[in-house]
């Protein structure tokens, strides 16, 4: 139970041991680009980053994009 715990706090920013704050980056980026975890684990951790940050910024966009729609929605 404690381990579901700390991860997710990760997922909501929290501090977190290493171990934890790898396994939910792998998970994620592997779940965004569509690959294996394996794959993750055998990139560059500059590489790493860089996408994590990408990922960010498109669901950033994803999700403003979505509030226009629903405040264009109510409007009407």
């Amino acid at each position: 139970m404690k381990k579901k715990r700390m991860i997710k706090g990760a997922f909501k920013g929290k501090e977190t041991d290493h171990k934890t704050a790898s396994l939910v980056t792998v998970y994620m980026l592997s779940k965004a680009l569509g690959i294996s975890p394996l794959e993750v684990y055998q990139m560059p951790v500059s590489l790493v980053k860089d996408l994590l940050q990408v990922h960010s910024v498109v669901e950033e966009y994803k999700a403003e994009e979505m509030d226009k729609i629903q405040r264009k929605a109510k409007v009407r």
